[in-house]
This record gives structure tokens, C-alpha cells and sequence, in this order.
């Protein structure tokens, strides 16, 4: 139900979707080791499951999409009422998944350690390390895969400090969950459950910034195969595989192809090709500070930002939030003008034009005021020679008042003096 629940989160805002759900019959008693199977069984005359059908699609269409390696399906519980039965089935509709699959055999655990690149295992006995093992397992499912062995299964190469332990199994190598150094099992697992290096774009990098991992970009041109995108790749990758012990807990590897989506997040330009680490915790960036020509200036650039000597760039600040908005307003006004210029003048100009005729409007209310009073004035029989005498007139009572004035503090000067 956990798993149902999660799946129908992922389309809650999708489109409407034609899924890929899978008729299944008895087979799935075989198969069902190979991968993970979410599973629908119905009864035909079952009012609810024909309610259920088309949510159903949805779930299977979303998850195909969203890469998970969750396999949707359904089952007639009537017609193999064994494997129903197997599965403990009582009433319909009922969704069953097998969280947890049991790896009986080294031979199996070869086998899913070549068809899997990342995968989780539980070794050891009953234990509150398994619990937590299976509700995390319940939580993620539809991102990763996990088994649970008993140690004689595993690999000679396999050591394990202690039992029980939860393994990742990734890279050719493996890592260990330690309770001290990784936290909790939950956000280890979903820090640890993407390759050391893969290719990102916009959605993975999304679910990256959910591990709170630095990701380390090498960011490139695929259509043009420059000796240093090849380079700085090279580099990045040996990185990831041959340094991983000193940075897999912190560090995220990749490489992303174009410079477009690196420039609308830090809301700049980085060069092609380059290379970039991101914070998506708080939206910082750091670039190294000369062109990375060798494996050592890189290994420095990632201990630099590791230890903060390195400058950091953008940040969640108030000045940062300001003018994102700034430059997602720009970016919305340009991408409109790209795609429709009529549209774009037709949304930009209309308002810009209201605006100019209300100051038009208000411009003219003041001049017609002026207008309106030499108007009266002239009905009331005042012209121009009128308004200049009258103000002669005003001038030479001013100039009159100011020499009585002048009179007056004469002959008081006079009486104080006598």
C-alpha cells in the first residue's frame, strides 16, 4: 500500500497517460526473482478493480517513464487461483509486492549483482537493523532494488565488519552503511542509490539535490568532441572510480550535455566545456578558478570546496531570491517573444499602451483646465490689455506700500534719536 501510494504521488500532476501494465499468468511464480513486480489481482465481475483499471494504467505508465524498476501488472485471480493463493490473496481488488526478495544461492546473487547497477542487501538474521531495513525498502522501492542473503551467499571479495550489515552494491565495488558516519538507513540508502557517474539533465538532478550530495558536473558539447570535453570527462569519471573511498560520501559525478540548463539555474554563463559543482541545499556553485588541466588541479578544486577554501557563487539570499524572479521574469518575456512575437507584443504592448494613454489623459485634463479659465476669463469681458493694467496696478500698490513703510521707520529712527 506504501508503494501504491508512492506511485500514484509520482502522477498526481501528470497527464492523463496510456500505461504499460502487463497481463500476467503463472509464469510470474518463476520470474518474479528477476525483477520487481507490483501487482494487481482482479476478479472480472469485480465492480471495484473496474474502477481501479484505469488508475492502474496511470500508475504503470508513470513509473515506466519515471525509470523506476518497479514492473506493473496485473492477474486474473480466477483463472490462477494458485498463484492467488500463493500470494495470500483474499478479496479484490488486492496489490502485492514483494519489497524484499530473498537471495537463496551465490549463484543468484551473481546473477542480480550482473543485471542490476546498484543494489541493496541485507545480510544477517532477525534483527531491529532488518525492520528499519524493510520499511526503508517499502519507502524507496520504486527507485532501487533490495534483497536480503545470508553471508555464506556473498562473494570472497565480499568482507563485512559485522553482522547484521546493509550493503550497496554499485561501481563493481561496495559500500558498507555505518550508523555513525551515514545517519539514518533511510537517507543513506537514498543518497547511495544512483551510480558513482551518469550522464544528468534537469529530472535527475532534481532527484540528486534529494541526497544532499555535492554534484560535480563536467559539463560538455556530445556534438562536438573536443579533446578537452573528452578531458575533463576522463577526469571526472577517474574521480568517481579510482578516489571514491575519499569522496562518495560527499560527492555526486557526472556530466551534463549543453551549458542551457546550468545557465538558467545559476542564473549566469558557464563556458563548454567546463567544470561546475553544485549545492543544491542552498544554490550555491563553485568554478574552479583556472582551467583544470590535469588530475591533480581537480582533485585540489573538489578538497578546496570540501574543506571552504574554494569561493562560492549564487546562494538562497535575499539578494539571490530578488533576482531570480528578475531573471525568470526576463526569461518568460523572451521565451514568449521567441515562440510567438505577435503574442509577445500583443501581452507586452497592449498594457504599455493603457498606460501611455492614461498619461496622455492626464497630461491633457491639466492643459484643458488652463484653456477653461482664459475662456471665463474672456466671457467675463477681460482681454489681455485688462490683465496687464491690472497687474501695473498690483505692482505700483506694492511698490506705494513699501515706501510708506520706508516713511514709517525714518521718523521712528528720529524720535529715538531726539
Amino acid at each position: 500500500m506504501m508503494l501504491l501510494k508512492a506511485a500514484i504521488s509520482l502522477i498526481i500532476f501528470s497527464p492523463m497517460a496510456f500505461g504499460l501494465v502487463e497481463d500476467l499468468d503463472d509464469t510470474l511464480k518463476d520470474n518474479r526473482m528477476d525483477d520487481i513486480w507490483l501487482v494487481d489481482f482482479y476478479a472480472p465481475w469485480c465492480g471495484y478493480c473496474k474502477k481501479l483499471e484505469p488508475v492502474w494504467q496511470e500508475v504503470g505508465a508513470e513509473l515506466t517513464r519515471s525509470g523506476s524498476p518497479v514492473r506493473v501488472g496485473k492477474m486474473d485471480a480466477t483463472a490462477y487461483s494458485g498463484v492467488a493463493s500463493e500470494f495470500g490473496v483474499r478479496g479484490y481488488p488486492t496489490i502485492k509486492i514483494p519489497a524484499v526478495r530473498s537471495l537463496p544461492s551465490r549463484q543468484m546473487f551473481e546473477h542480480i549483482l550482473k543485471r542490476h547497477n546498484v543494489l541493496f542487501v541485507y545480510v544477517g538474521g532477525e534483527s531491529p537493523l532488518k525492520e528499519k531495513y524493510i520499511e526503508v525498502a517499502s519507502e524507496l522501492i520504486v527507485y532501487t532494488y533490495f534483497f536480503y542473503a545470508s553471508e555464506d551467499i556473498l562473494t570472497e571479495s565480499v568482507t563485512l565488519p559485522e553482522l547484521p550489515s546493509v550493503l550497496v552494491f554499485k561501481d563493481g565495488t561496495y559500500f558498507t552503511y555505518d550508523e555513525y558516519e551515514d545517519g539514518s538507513l533511510s537517507s543513506w540508502v537514498n543518497r547511495e542509490r544512483f551510480q558513482s557517474y551518469m550522464q544528468i539533465d534537469g529530472f535527475t538532478l532534481y532527484e540528486l539535490g534529494e541526497t544532499g550530495k555535492l554534484v560535480a558536473i563536467a559539463v560538455t558539447d556530445e556534438k562536438d568532441h573536443t579533446e578537452q570535453s573528452v578531458r575533463l570527462k576522463g577526469f571526472v569519471q577517474r574521480v568517481a572510480t579510482e578516489h571514491k573511498e575519499q569522496f562518495n560520501r560527499d560527492f555526486q559525478f557526472g556530466h551534463m550535455d549543453g551549458n542551457d540548463y546550468i545557465n538558467s539555474l545559476i542564473m549566469g554563463e558557464v563556458s563548454v566545456p567546463n567544470i561546475i559543482i553544485l549545492n543544491t541545499s542552498n544554490e550555491q556553485y563553485f568554478l574552479p578558478s583556472e582551467p583544470v588541466e590535469n588530475l591533480q588541479q581537480l582533485l585540489y578544486f573538489f578538497n578546496s570546496v570540501l574543506d571552504g577554501s574554494a569561493p562560492a557563487f549564487g546562494g538562497d539570499g535575499i539578494f539571490q531570491r530578488i533576482k531570480r524572479v528578475v531573471y525568470d521574469a526576463k526569461s518568460t518575456i523572451m521565451s514568449v517573444f521567441r515562440s510567438s512575437p505577435v503574442l509577445g507584443c500583443f501581452l507586452f504592448g497592449l498594457p504599455l499602451g493603457v498606460i501611455s494613454l492614461m498619461c496622455y489623459g492626464i497630461c491633457t485634463a491639466e492643459s484643458d483646465d488652463s484653456t477653461d479659465n482664459m475662456e471665463f476669463m474672456k466671457r467675463e469681458g477681460f482681454t489681455d490689455e485688462d490683465e496687464e493694467e491690472s497687474e501695473n496696478e498690483t505692482q505700483r500698490q506694492i511698490k506705494h506700500k513699501g515706501e510708506e513703510e520706508e516713511d514709517e521707520n525714518e521718523e521712528e529712527t528720529k524720535e529715538k534719536v531726539d
